[in-house]
């Protein structure tokens, strides 16, 4: 936990740099909306996927894990794309042949114009904005975090979104950290990192030798090596 207000570690930042997905946007929310839409505008019942919640906890299973091989550059946006739900419909019981050719399309397409934020969102960035320069390192795809940004109100809080299609490396590489500071003119002693993937967002910007706050809304147990850990973001204001 962050443990003292305006903790002298905190005390010479300059530079807030924030994940966006399952951070500020949340993506379990909006996935769970985008689903249940899709679950219904294919029939998925009469293909014989009974349960709208297995559905969405085989396919969030499938998604996690995709992501953190994406994140570690073991797979590619395109890989990713095509096995999420592909996985999901055949853990199910659906022959490949019978898993609807469009889904994946109309889930991207639908998934990012939903506007769910965290608990708090936008009146912490506003606090924090008024303090520090903020900027986004998303590991999300450059067309949909775009469109998250802007449909969601977020872009006038942030001064720079960093995206890893972008950039050309994925969080946790060093890379994409060094890049990211030096676009925003930030030197590491007075940035910090804020996000929810203990090895995308936490240890690399701890490898890095940047500091970092775990986000972790659903408490799961902190690790020794992470210093810091927040379950709610309007736990942010009374630590800047």
């Amino acid at each position: 936990m962050l443990q003292d207000k305006k903790s002298d570690h905190l005390q010479n930042l300059k530079h807030i740099f924030f994940d966006l997905d399952h951070t500020i946007w949340d993506f379990d929310r909006n996935a769970h909306e985008t689903l249940t839409e899709l679950y219904g505008n294919y029939n998925l019942r009469e293909l014989g996927l009974h349960s709208c919640d297995d559905f969405i906890s085989t396919y969030t299973a499938h998604n996690h894990q995709l992501w953190t091989q994406y994140h570690l550059g073991q797979i590619s946006k395109a890989e990713l794309r095509a096995e999420r739900f592909k996985k999901t419909f055949i853990e199910l019981g659906i022959e490949p042949e019978k898993v609807p050719a469009q889904f994946e399309d109309d889930y991207v397409s639908i998934s990012p114009t939903k506007t769910n934020l965290f608990d708090g969102a936008t009146e912490v960035l506003a606090y924090l904005q008024e303090k520090y320069h903020l900027h986004i390192i998303s590991n999300g795809f450059k067309e949909t975090t775009l469109t998250k940004m802007h449909l969601s109100g977020l872009n006038p809080y942030f001064k720079n979104v960093f995206i890893s299609e972008d950039v050309g490396v994925n969080k946790p590489d060093k890379a994409i950290f060094a890049h990211a500071l030096s676009k925003a003119d930030a030197q590491i002693h007075e940035s910090i990192m804020i996000g929810d993937s203990l090895e995308a967002d936490i240890r690399g910007a701890q490898n890095f030798g940047m500091k970092a706050i775990f986000f972790n809304p659903l408490k799961v147990a902190k690790p020794e090596d992470v210093t810091w850990e927040i379950n709610s973001l309007k736990e942010l204001i009374n630590h800047f």
